[in-house]
């Protein structure tokens, strides 16, 4: 079984806890969950942005792009409830206080939808096989994940 498919499972099964109305763990379970997806995310783009500097890799982007897309499309918003917006997983949430607001929600869904529409962009463009293609799209999903990075993540 490789990482993806383990990855992949235990995404499945987060979902299907949360679809069935359940959310699972502490505040701190949660937390880790979720920067552990991000950080999943962070070296999905890392192997992507290496094939489009270097030598290009086909099914290196392809992995990389798929995962990004899963993760993207598995209802990861679950994982923030209003008692995760401090405290610590791996490390203290970098979330700012301004995600868990009732006045953000619609610059909130924006966001994530955005984030959403350009991973499942890149996943088909990573198919293809076309280099040019995919650095244009992985131009586009970044600024997607900068957008909800500079209106809800603090620095560290």
């Amino acid at each position: 079984m490789n990482t993806r498919n383990i990855i992949a499972g235990a995404l499945a099964f987060g979902i299907t806890s949360l679809a069935l109305g359940q959310v699972i763990g502490k505040p701190e379970d949660q937390i880790r969950w979720r920067q552990s997806a991000y950080h999943t995310m962070a070296w999905s783009m890392g192997r992507i942005k290496t094939n489009v500097e270097g030598s290009y890799n086909k099914d290196q982007v392809i992995e990389a792009a798929n995962l990004i897309q899963a993760i993207a499309n598995s209802k990861m918003g679950a994982l923030f409830q209003t008692n995760t917006g401090t405290g610590k997983g791996w490390k203290e949430t970098r979330v700012k206080p301004e995600f868990f607001k009732p006045e953000s929600r619609d610059e909130l869904g924006k966001v994530a939808g955005g984030f959403s529409k350009e991973a499942n962009e890149m996943a088909k463009v990573a198919a293809t096989g076309n280099a040019a293609a995919v650095k244009a799209q992985f131009g586009k999903l970044g600024e997607a994940c900068k957008a909800c990075h500079d209106k809800f993540r603090k620095e560290d």
